[in-house]
Order: structure tokens, then C-alpha cells, then sequence
């Protein structure tokens, strides 16, 4: 029998206890949206305010000098935002290359599609064209209905004139 721990049994869950459910799909697409809004210039726009006022506050302001001249504070804050916002901006460009990836491959199915299509209907459109070789023409029964006509004519002793164009 497992042993008792505090009152209770280790081979049991615990009640009551809410674990944190992780969306990766809602992580991965937060990121993305982060990782666009780094790349535009709205974001770099505000951030050099911020970083101007900042360092305006402080070189200025002497009762609010909070973050004096080598402005570690500053630094800090900017290796803090480098070091989430490099993983995400991979996690973005490494899904974009997966989508980049799964439209190449449908881009490729669809040209052999496309070409195999292409190579029947060739095929198709040869033989249509050899089979209206061998099909009498217009100009070919009249020609053989004249020399039918001619013969017919002869045998029976009437002649007619041709009427060839």
C-alpha cells in the first residue's frame, strides 16, 4: 500500500489542483503578432520617444535622475526586450518557413497537375487531328461523286457538262 504523506495518499492526484493549460497554437500566433508589431515603424517610433525621454528625464531632471548617466536601468530594459523578443521573432520566421514550406509543395502538386493536364490534352488535340486526316472531306466527296457521275455517265451514253471549279 503506498505510503501516506501528510495525510495523504501519494498514488492519488490532488484535488483541487488546477494546472495551467498551454495553447501552443495561441503562443505561436501571439508571437507572430509580436513579431510584426517589433518590425514596423509605429513600434521603433515609440520606443525612440520613450528612449528620448528617458534620457532627457535624467541628464535635466536632477530630483528625478533615477537612471544616471551610463543609464545601466536603459540598458538593461533593452537586453531584457532583446532576449524575449529574439526567440519569438524565431518561433514567427520558423512557422512562416513552414507555411512557405507547405505552399511550395501544393505550388509544386498543382504544376504537375497543370503539366499533366497540358501533356493529355496535346495528345488529345494529335489525335483529333489525325483522325480529321483520314475523315473525307467536303471537297474530296465532291470530287469522288463527279468521277462517280462521270463514269455513270459514260456507261449510259449521256454526258453532261463537268461542273469543276
Amino acid at each position: 500500500m503506498p505510503e501516506l504523506h501528510g495525510g495523504r495518499r501519494l498514488d492519488q492526484p490532488l484535488l483541487g489542483r488546477r494546472r495551467i493549460e498551454f495553447d501552443p497554437d495561441g503562443f505561436a500566433n501571439g508571437a507572430e503578432k509580436l513579431a510584426r508589431y517589433l518590425g514596423t515603424g509605429r513600434y521603433l517610433g515609440i520606443q525612440t520617444v520613450i528612449v528620448v525621454a528617458w534620457i532627457g528625464l535624467n541628464i535635466v531632471s536632477w530630483r528625478l535622475q533615477w537612471d544616471p548617466y551610463p543609464f545601466i536601468l536603459l540598458n538593461l530594459a533593452f537586453s531584457t526586450q532583446a532576449a524575449y523578443a529574439a526567440p519569438l521573432i524565431l518561433l514567427a520566421q520558423n512557422r512562416q518557413d513552414d507555411r512557405d514550406r507547405i505552399a511550395l509543395d501544393e505550388d509544386r502538386r498543382r504544376a504537375e497537375r497543370t503539366k499533366a493536364d497540358t501533356e493529355y490534352l496535346a495528345r488529345e488535340l494529335a489525335a483529333l487531328r489525325i483522325a480529321v486526316g483520314e475523315v473525307a472531306t467536303r471537297d474530296y466527296l465532291r470530287g469522288e461523286l463527279e468521277k462517280i457521275s462521270a463514269q455513270l455517265d459514260e456507261a449510259l451514253g449521256t454526258k453532261k457538262p463537268s461542273r469543276r471549279r
